[in-house]
């Protein structure tokens, strides 16, 4: 076992062997959540190796302390788990992999438990008396994924959908309300007002705090897949009412973020925004479209996304672990 944590009460098969992740694993990695998501149904939530390689550049993601995999002895990758801090070192995530040929020899237990130690760890630079949880979300159809949490105690939280659409022509000419304007996106000149105004809109929604500046501007423009051209902003006046972030992902139109802040709520712009993104993609000859919603979203999103044909092609659960009690921080 390659890493600074123990695990006395369980061993891997001597076949095979855990250790930190090392950047030359990238295309492996990658390679394996493909696999694991092909093998739960649903390959569009995997991650190419740019995009995985975005990620794990990630500021104040240490790849060495961050992130484990087990590998045989011939050195193919079969099992990976990485760890991140979310927010204030008090809502922690993790992500793991088990091949499927894999599955049964005690990979997803012991990677699962690494990583809590990990996260264990972060609990120092948490303010005090917080709860700090650690959060893991599994496809649904992981029957052993389900089990696994379950087993190492961890509860169902949430519930989300990816959700679909399969165009078979031109979507319906969208609608905006009076008085919004379409304008192209600046990167530069447009950044702060776009990225104020999707802070503001997600405030109501399950877990979500606003991201700095310099956060949002790394993870969109950096994307390998940013594409302003793809990016829909509606204004009202010199104020941003809503957009729609979009991107590729796996080869389908992706509906990243769906906007629309209080004060245009209830008009239609939603509706619009979504429509003419279809469009968008439509004439770039792309006709399968996605996004993913909290099931259990309070501004009424899944019901907008089924009224424009959308349907649940996947749905995921999120898990949830308490490290420590505490007042929690969504209710600050």
């Amino acid at each position: 076992m390659n890493t600074k944590y123990s695990l006395d009460e369980m061993t891997l098969d001597p076949s095979l062997r855990l250790r930190s992740a090392k950047w030359s694993d990238l295309d492996a990695v990658a390679q394996l959540i493909y696999d694991v998501c092909a093998a739960d149904g649903d390959t569009i939530v995997a991650l190419t190796p740019e995009e995985l390689k975005h990620e794990w550049e990630t500021p104040g993601f240490d790849l060495e302390w961050d992130a484990f995999l087990v590998e045989t002895r011939d050195g193919r990758v079969v099992g990976y788990e990485e760890f991140s801090n979310e927010h204030e070192h008090v809502r922690l995530h993790t992500d793991g992999y088990v091949h499927p040929d894999f599955k049964g020899h005690g990979i997803g237990t012991i990677l699962l438990r690494v990583i809590e130690q990990r996260a264990r760890e972060e609990i120092a630079l948490a303010e005090p008396d917080v709860r700090v949880s650690l959060r893991s979300t599994t496809d649904q159809r992981d029957t052993a994924g389900l089990e696994l949490h379950k087993n190492e105690g961890y509860k169902p939280l949430r519930y989300h959908w990816r959700m679909e659409i399969v165009l078979d022509g031109p979507p319906p000419e969208p609608n905006f309300p009076e008085g919004i304007e379409l304008r192209p996106f600046i990167k530069g000149e447009h950044d702060m007002a776009v990225w104020q105004a999707q802070n503001e809109a997600f405030r109501d929604h399950w877990g979500s705090h606003d991201e700095p500046l310099e956060e949002w501007k790394r993870s969109r423009f950096d994307d390998p897949e940013f594409d302003p051209s793809l990016w829909a902003i509606a204004w009202d006046g010199d104020e941003v009412a809503g957009v729609s972030l979009n991107r590729y992902r796996m080869g389908i139109g992706w509906i990243r973020h769906l906007a629309v802040r209080r004060p245009w709520r209830k008009r239609g712009l939603g509706e619009a925004l979504l429509l003419h993104s279809f469009g968008e993609f439509y004439k770039r000859g792309t006709k399968t479209i996605g996004l993913g919603v909290d099931a259990q979203n309070p501004t009424g999103a899944t019901r907008l996304y089924q009224k424009v044909g959308m349907y649940a092609a996947s749905e995921f659960v999120t898990f949830e672990k308490e490290l420590r009690p505490g007042h929690d921080i969504d209710e600050e």
